[in-house]
């Protein structure tokens, strides 16, 4: 461990945790502070903070342990409730958003393959965000925070899905087949998670019955979490929705109250400001231009309006008030982390040029430092009862 890493650590707890307090008294969400904090200490501003291989692995630590809480903090209840319209919730806010991507990049003089591309990374939404966000503002337990959980989960496997089919396509080896078997491995894994969550949840019974609520239960409850996002990714799911599997099958567990507690001070404390500041590090403006500005722009507008009009709709449709729709709407928009992989991958596939990289990825950060603020309007005491 190079001592740049310990210095990088120190001062990053320091500004992520300063910039919160700052945020907050401008009632805001703290969130936003350390997403700000990301921008800065990034080559946007100062660049002193260059992420490393070791630092990259620390940020996805630290958004699996948000995901494990947020399952672990999850109304089962309600999600099970909400089941049926998130998955229209989730089809719509990717029909729309795909679509929108595509015409955009038309628009600019894109190919086919170009701008099919651009339209599935603005399918993919990033919850951590939102979780992060309505937790916070004490909303995580209600109707609508349940309905974005429950539709983010299904809104990664079709974005899983979609990926697919594009790299299939580049390659020209993809067939009907090879579409299957990946839908097929994609419902082997929630079957295959549904048996070890059955037999994890009577084990944590047992164990808690007969051990109490002692430090090892939180420790085979963090080994669960780690074992639940490895097989997510074996299975081509992202590994935090395996982490928020995990959590929500010890949801409603004796031990739930005990782990939830010693994970959230271990996130807290060192693990989500890491990765928090790694979504704002990847902002940059090198490279900019007018056109560069425009796209980043009309595509950020593309974003959000796709997203709200698109989930927001589905949950009207499912007999959502109006003003619960649009927190299921704003509640999806964040693109972050998920969308920069996707981005990345078809960078180094060559779908992207390289002009347009830059605008998509300043696009993807504004989605994500919007979302706090349009929650905070939206999630107001008078206009959402608790669960």
């Amino acid at each position: 461990m190079g001592t740049n890493l310990l210095l990088n650590l120190g001062i990053i707890l320091i500004i992520t945790k300063t910039f919160g307090i700052l945020t907050r008294r401008i009632h805001l969400p703290q969130v936003v502070g350390a997403l700000f904090a990301g921008i800065v200490l990034g080559p946007a501003f100062l660049g002193i903070i260059r992420p490393d291989e070791l630092f990259e692995t620390l940020a996805e630590l630290g958004v699996i342990l948000l995901m494990f809480t947020a399952g672990l903090e999850t109304d089962f209840k309600q999600l099970r409730q909400a089941l049926k319209p998130s998955i229209l919730i989730a089809v719509l806010g990717v029909i729309l958003p795909l679509a929108g991507g595509l015409m955009l990049m038309l628009c600019f003089g894109g190919s086919i393959q170009e701008s099919f591309f651009i339209g599935v990374i603005l399918t993919a939404t990033s919850v951590s965000i939102t979780v992060e966000t309505l937790k916070e503002l004490g909303k995580f337990k209600t109707k609508s925070g349940a309905t974005i959980l429950g539709a983010a989960v299904i809104d990664d496997i079709l974005g899983v899905i979609c990926l697919s089919v594009m790299l299939g396509i580049s390659g020209g080896a993809l067939s009907i087949a090879d579409v299957a078997f990946i839908i097929f491995k994609i419902m082997l894994f929630f079957i295959f998670a549904a048996i070890c969550g059955l037999a994890a949840f009577k084990l944590f019974e047992y164990l808690s019955s007969k051990w109490g609520m002692v430090r090892r239960i939180s420790v085979f409850g963090l080994a669960f979490c780690f074992l639940m996002s490895y097989l997510a990714e074996l299975f081509g799911v992202a590994a935090i929705t395996g982490a928020y599997i995990a959590g929500l099958v010890l949801c409603n567990s004796k031990a739930e109250k005990y782990i939830e507690e010693k994970s959230t001070v271990l996130s807290f404390l060192f693990f989500s400001p890491i990765f928090f500041v790694s979504v704002g590090l990847k902002t940059s403006f090198a490279g900019f231009d007018g056109r560069t500005i425009l796209f980043a722009v009309l595509l950020f507008a593309v974003a959000v309006i796709t997203k709200i009009v698109g989930c927001g709709l589905g949950a009207k449709i499912s007999s959502y008030t109006s003003h619960e729709s649009l927190q299921v709407g704003v509640g999806m928009i964040s693109r972050g982390e998920v969308a920069i992989i996707v981005a990345s991958i078809g960078m180094a596939a060559g779908f992207i040029d390289s002009v347009y990289f830059s605008g998509l990825i300043i696009a993807v950060i504004a989605t994500t430092l919007i979302t706090p603020i349009l929650l905070k309007l939206v999630f107001n005491e008078k206009s959402t009862p608790p669960a």
